[in-house]
């Protein structure tokens, strides 16, 4: 996204141009890999398919983990994340294919407040449906 945002080039309203993170099966086995989270429904068809799920899902904290990464590419290297927080609300659905699935995520500068932080709202959607609802960031800027 850019290299380093100030706070003073900021604007309560900017629009954050949507950026999109590609989910595999082989992210999610990565993952399981990292997090030791290897709850079947992250990485088995047949398991997630027989608990009521319409395939492999991604794990909340992979798909908190995008919106984080976006925050963190959008402010640069010399911001700091102070307050970060989600609610799950849609599953990230993985298909076993070359493509997988998608999250995007978009954000909106929505109050500046002092000591340099800025309020973001975030908005990540997977195949067209809200994954995350309440999303929100604060970071210090320089």
């Amino acid at each position: 996204m850019s290299d380093q945002v100030s706070y003073d080039e900021v604007e309560t309203g900017a629009q954050i141009p949507a950026a999109s993170y590609p989910v595999t099966r082989l992210s999610l086995v990565r993952y399981c890999g990292a997090s030791g989270d290897f709850n079947v429904i992250h990485w088995n068809e047949r398991i997630a398919r027989s608990v009521g799920l319409p395939n492999v899902i991604a794990h909340g904290m992979f798909t908190m983990a995008q919106a984080g990464r976006f925050v963190t590419d959008w402010a640069g290297p010399g911001a700091r994340v102070v307050e970060f927080g989600v609610r799950f609300s849609a599953p990230v659905v993985v298909p076993d294919d070359e493509t997988g699935a998608a999250i995007t995520v978009s954000g909106e500068v929505t109050e500046k407040l002092d000591d340099h932080r800025v309020v973001l709202a975030l908005t990540a959607r997977s195949a067209d449906t809200k994954v995350l609802t309440r999303a929100r960031a604060v970071v210090r800027l320089p």
